[in-house]
């Protein structure tokens, strides 16, 4: 059993299973969490005895496989990590000047289609369970040795977005776990106004977000009507703008309206990007507290879609602006490693 994942209750179980008194379970998750340990030999105060009931009764704390990791220009690092069952996902660390996010994913593969999406051109396999959420961000972090958890020092990785591969609220329960497990205060530590989780709109498990998890939310948006929205995301015509705005609605009646909603769009040439369309847009979003991110379409072979110009996203941002949206245009990271919106597609067992 691979002990990253498991809840504190769920620790405390099997460490009573052998015998163990319930303070056992904080010190363990302290080694796990905190210091980033693997070895059970490593974490001294556990004491020789159950140091070896652990070792020899077959658990682990285990790291997916990297089988491969790349480097762009700009910093940006991708990791192909591999879990027990051969299956595979893309982790990305996207850098700033003093600190960074990682991009987790939370499926294999993603059942949404969207057709600008490259992981949307993927078989989609299977859920990912919250030990390999959870462990895609440790592996992370022993790629750029940053453990213990909290420290005075700078933290590259400071950020977590969920937006890698896969549509989180199709998998929600794990993410939930995971997010939870991520952010106690005990262990890694990461803050939940530093965390942002992103969908494609599924409507229904949107205010449970800020009711479960209070993290910050992103919206593949991505169309300001259900007729274009329709064309590009096929979730629409599951759930159509009307219930996913009223959803975000209810989202901020919970979680307040402090917590600003990032509405993402894909900037697509002839399909979503005219005068007409940021008009629509911003009546679609009246009465939300949101700000825009729009994004460039990063184009990947097999895809027909272009990415608008640089002229007509400007201009596209000065009329969001003009009604007093922040929409600033985000800057593309990793092309070069096909790491950057859109563009995670994992190699994978075949069934």
């Amino acid at each position: 059993m691979n002990l990253i994942g498991l809840s504190r209750e769920e620790l405390q179980n099997e460490l009573e299973k052998m015998g163990e008194k319930p303070f056992r379970t904080k010190q363990l998750w302290h080694w796990i969490y905190w210091q980033g340990k693997t070895d059970f030999q490593e974490m001294s105060s556990l004491g020789k005895t159950l140091r070896n009931k652990l070792a020899t009764n077959g658990y682990t704390v285990r790291r997916p496989t990297v089988l491969r990791e790349q480097n762009s220009a700009d910093r940006t690092r991708k990791w192909l990590f591999s879990f027990e069952d051969g299956q595979s996902v893309e982790t990305v660390y996207i850098p700033e000047e003093d600190r960074g996010a990682v991009c987790l994913s939370t499926q294999i593969g993603c059942p949404n289609g969207c057709v600008f999406c490259h992981t949307g051109s993927q078989k989609f396999t299977r859920n990912l369970g919250a030990s390999e959420i959870v462990a895609q961000f440790m592996a992370a972090r022993d790629s750029y040795q940053e453990w213990p958890s909290p420290s005075q020092e700078p933290r590259y990785l400071s950020n977590i977005v969920v937006m890698g591969m896969g549509e989180p609220l199709l998998n929600y329960e794990n993410v939930k776990k995971a997010l939870r497990i991520i952010m106690d205060p005990e262990g890694i530590a990461i803050s939940k106004r530093r965390i942002t989780l992103s969908t494609c709109g599924i409507a229904p498990v949107i205010p449970l977000i800020a009711q479960d998890l209070g993290v910050k939310l992103a919206i593949s948006l991505h169309a300001p009507n259900n007729e274009i929205r329709d064309q590009i995301m096929p979730i629409n015509k599951k759930y159509p703008l009307e219930e996913v705005i009223d959803a975000c609605k209810k989202f901020q009646e919970i979680g307040g309206t402090r917590q600003y909603i990032t509405m993402e769009y894909v900037m697509l040439d002839g399909i979503n990007d005219s005068d007409a369309d940021a008009r629509e847009l911003i009546r679609l979003v009246k009465g939300l507290a949101v700000k825009f991110n729009l994004i460039p379409f990063n184009e990947w072979t097999g895809c027909p879609l272009k990415c608008s110009s640089e002229k007509r996203i400007k201009r596209f941002s000065e009329l969001l602006e003009e009604h007093n949206y922040a929409a600033p245009v985000r800057q593309s990271r990793g092309q070069d490693i096909m790491a950057a919106c859109g563009q995670l597609k994992s190699i994978f067992k075949n069934s």
